[in-house]
């Protein structure tokens, strides 16, 4: 990690039995791996599980201490290749990352390891990103689960759950030699609460103990006709294992009375929202005693039958709350009960809706009809009562403006993609591919650049089919980020291969600055746990780029337009790439503020720049904010009647960067735009300098003042 420190998170995984751990869900379970004795952990950065990485990597001091090796992953498929650790050695080993995306890349690793099976507990961590709040496609990583027959956790999503499930995966995963996933939502990852601690546990065997002693076993390389072997395996043994596991530890609970009319089945991170629905319609209190036969899945795979058909027994109705299509456990729990010749009515999408997030609303409203329909006996009467008017959701889309994501004020980004636009102009509109990362939202106003993405690291691979030699070369966008992720191999080694003329932007902000921040080969900050300024431009040498233009500063609008225009007219036929480097402003801010505020407490002189816009000078044009869109840009109406355009405005969040009035006319800096420099703590002769020259402005105003000249209208 770059700029952000950690030290007081990794001072919580120092507490021991008897002490108590206040903090949010990804946390708790990177202390709850210390404390199950984890080997080695590895991993991908990506919300909502970034934390987990970004703490570790501040607590070599005590993962030395404990025996645990970590690393930080080039990407998903890397971690889960960690994992085969655990294939041959008694060794917990856990990784991590963003799902279903991070699954997706690692499905290869994941498949090899669900068939040879492990021997020491193997956990795989994913942020489970569904909903509304999502930055990704709307996936779950349920049918992956189901594919390759890994036991998948869905804990409740309070402390002590997340905690305990740690625990019980590692124990489930040794007991049926199967790794297991621990889905932990976004609401999951960030709810708050404490948990009492126990002690830190060293490894029984660390990764360094197991290079001492090799083992290797023929019959866990997934060849065949082994590979049938392990197939009868998973089915015959390891998912038996797992079942019995499940119901001797309980791992799965029950709330509310044994019997009932009507039954509620919900997986385990459902549960806050379920019983917040229950004490709506006032079955339940706020502490969770319902008045409702109410079954957990903490395990949402496998699922148990004979703990089910016990738990639906008696009941007239059962309803089954699961977000997301398909209806994977509806769909078991449909063929238990029919198997079952069982008559019972099982609701699940019939009360909810087949896809989206299910929000407090959502689930109170499914809740409801539920009840309306099975049981309206149960519902008090207020509710009950015919015609009861619901509360008006106002529909605000045409009152609130939508607000897309945007690059950070003073984004070296910008300029970049300005200069595309400007290139563009003179050489007309081409096909461009994005990529993952900040600079999708290029894709977005003002600049609109790129219209499809293919996943991280796959921008100059996505334009593979465009490279037929047309009137104008495709161009593609790729991130430092995914450029070490997956780009040098899948993307750039492509277009070396087959010799693609086209042009690919490597945008090189010295960080992986969509998930947080955090270090990558070619960063420029010293890392001492990590390689770090490790050119971009040597990598692309190295697989044989041979056109290659590196820019160190992107804010240079004019010299990046004509790199632009340069590589798409050039004569030169093969992968022309351009590497455009400047430092995130979100770190580069989070470094300097702290100096800066440090150095002025201290009395130090300290300039800081901000730029502002003459409204006597500017025309309205407004090709300032059209080509670089800086949030910290904003219109101004002017009290002038001669003048009814409103003119540019720069706020108080500007950092300086000049984007804006480099972009302004065509890379020229508009003579409206300028630079001020505010100077804490100045010398004596300075702030005389600067008083004497306030008070001839004053003066002088004030004399230019007096002599303009004014008419009053008096009444005829």
């Amino acid at each position: 990690m770059a700029e952000r420190s950690f030290k007081a998170e990794v001072e919580h995984l120092r507490k021991g039995k008897g002490e108590t751990f206040t903090g949010e869900g990804i946390l708790a379970i990177t202390k709850a791996l210390l404390e199950n004795g984890v080997g080695y952990v590895g991993g991908y950065q990506g919300a909502p599980v970034s934390h987990l990485m970004d703490v570790l990597a501040d607590a070599q001091d005590l993962l030395s201490e404990l025996g645990v090796r970590f690393a930080a992953s080039a990407n998903e498929g890397a971690a889960a290749a960690m994992l085969g650790a655990s294939v041959h050695y008694p060794i917990r080993g856990a990784v991590t990352f963003k799902g279903p995306v991070g699954v997706n890349v690692a499905s290869d690793a994941l498949a090899n390891l669900s068939s040879a099976g492990v021997t020491g507990g193997a956990l795989i961590i994913v942020g489970e990103d569904y909903g509304e709040g999502s930055s990704i496609m709307q996936e779950r990583s349920y049918g992956f689960a189901m594919k390759s027959q890994f036991w998948l956790l869905d804990p409740r999503p309070n402390l002590p759950s997340i905690v305990k499930a740690v625990g019980d995966g590692f124990a489930l995963s040794e007991a049926s030699n199967s790794a297991v996933m621990l889905m932990v939502r976004i609401r999951s990852c960030h709810v708050t609460g404490n948990f009492e601690c126990s002690d830190n546990q060293p490894p029984p065997l660390s990764v360094r103990d197991a290079l001492s002693d090799p083992r290797s076993d023929f019959n866990r390389v997934v060849l065949p006709p082994m590979s049938y072997v392990h197939e009868r395996d998973k089915v015959e043994n390891r998912w038996p294992a797992a079942e019995a596991f499940i119901l001797e530890n309980r791992l799965n609970e029950q709330f509310g009375p044994k019997d009932g009319k009507v039954g509620i089945v919900c997986l385990g991170g459902m549960y806050n929202g379920t019983i917040r629905a229950l004490q709506r319609l006032g079955l339940s209190d706020i502490s969770g005693n319902t008045s409702i036969p109410l079954k957990v899945l903490n395990v949402a795979y496998p699922l148990v039958q004979s703990e089910l058909l016990e738990f639906c027994e008696g009941k007239d109705a059962v309803l089954l709350i699961e977000e997301g299509q398909p209806e994977f456990i509806e769909q078991q729990l449909g063929a238990m009960l029919f198997k079952a010749r069982s008559p019972i009515h099982l609701e699940g999408k019939g009360c909810f809706p087949k896809a989206g997030e299910y929000t407090g609303q959502v689930l109170f409203d499914g809740v409801e009809a539920f009840f309306r329909k099975h049981a309206p006996d149960l519902l008090p009467g207020q509710i009950l009562a015919p015609n009861q008017p619901k509360p008006e959701i106002p529909d605000l889309t045409s009152t609130v403006p939508i607000r897309p994501p945007g690059f950070c004020t003073g984004c070296p980004e910008r300029p970049i993609f300005a200069s595309l636009k400007l290139a563009e102009k003179e050489l007309g509109k081409h096909q461009i591919a994005a990529d993952i990362g900040c600079h999708l939202f290029a894709a977005l106003p003002p600049f609109e650049i790129g219209g499809s993405t293919m996943g991280f690291g796959l921008g100059p691979a996505g334009n593979a089919a465009f490279d037929a030699g047309g009137e104008r070369r495709a161009i593609s966008i790729l991130g430092d980020g995914g450029f070490w992720h997956n780009g040098l191999s899948s993307s750039i080694g492509n277009l070396v291969f087959n010799r693609s003329d086209t042009v690919t932007v490597i945008v090189d902000n010295y960080y992986s600055a969509a998930t947080g921040g955090q270090d990558v080969m070619s960063s420029r900050a010293k890392n001492p746990t990590k390689s770090t300024n490790n050119p971009i431009s040597k990598a692309l040498e190295g697989v044989g780029v041979k056109w290659i233009r590196q820019i160190d500063r992107t804010y240079d609008v004019p010299r990046m337009r004509e790199t632009i225009r340069e590589a798409l007219t050039t004569d030169y036929d093969g992968p022309k790439v351009i590497v455009a480097s400047s430092e995130c402003m979100l770190n580069k801010q989070r470094r300097e503020k702290p100096l800066r505020t440090a150095a002025i407490r201290e009395g130090r002189r300290v300039e800081v720049p901000r730029f502002g816009v003459d409204q006597d000078i500017c025309t309205g044009d407004h090709a300032c904010i059209r080509l670089s869109g800086c949030p910290s840009l904003s219109l101004k109406q002017l009290d002038d009647p001669l003048r009814d355009d409103p003119v540019a405005h720069i706020d108080q969040t500007c950092v300086g960067c000049g984007n804006c009035g480099e972009v302004a006319d065509a890379a020229i800096l508009c003579p409206s735009f300028y630079e001020v420099r505010t100077v804490h703590n100045p010398g004596k002769v300075e702030s005389f300098l600067s008083t004497l020259a306030t008070r001839l402005r004053t003066a002088l105003q004030n004399r230019r003042k007096a002599r303009r000249v004014t008419f009053s209208m008096e009444r005829m």
